[in-house]
């Protein structure tokens, strides 16, 4: 089942040749499980498959975007720590008001 060895390697279009790979694969689970008389086991490859194709897709999406933007992944710009989010900090029992615009950080 390799397209560029098969006769699928005469379609130009990659993902045209990958989509009848799919539905190749996906007859060919049909007529197995037909031939053992196993809807059961048909459901359960069905499942399965579809739990690790969707796993590709996922990881090749967020591949994708990390690349194409890595500050999608950014929650805030910069780091604030909550502690911080109130512009003070509650040290042993005190509390110490920290300056306007401090960045944070957990080790000044």
């Amino acid at each position: 089942m390799d397209a560029d060895t098969n006769p699928l390697r005469h379609i130009k279009d990659i993902h045209t040749r990958h989509l009848i790979l799919q539905l190749l694969a996906f007859m060919w689970c049909v007529s197995f499980s037909v031939m053992v008389s196993s809807w059961w086991f048909f459901s359960i490859s069905v499942l399965a498959h579809s739990l690790l194709i969707a796993s590709i897709v996922v990881t090749v999406v967020i591949f994708e975007k990390a690349s194409r933007d890595p500050n999608f992944f950014v929650f805030r710009k910069g780091y604030h720590s909550s502690g911080r989010s109130r512009k003070h900090m509650w040290i042993n029992g005190e509390k110490f008001i920290l300056p306007d615009g401090d960045p944070g950080g957990e080790h000044e």
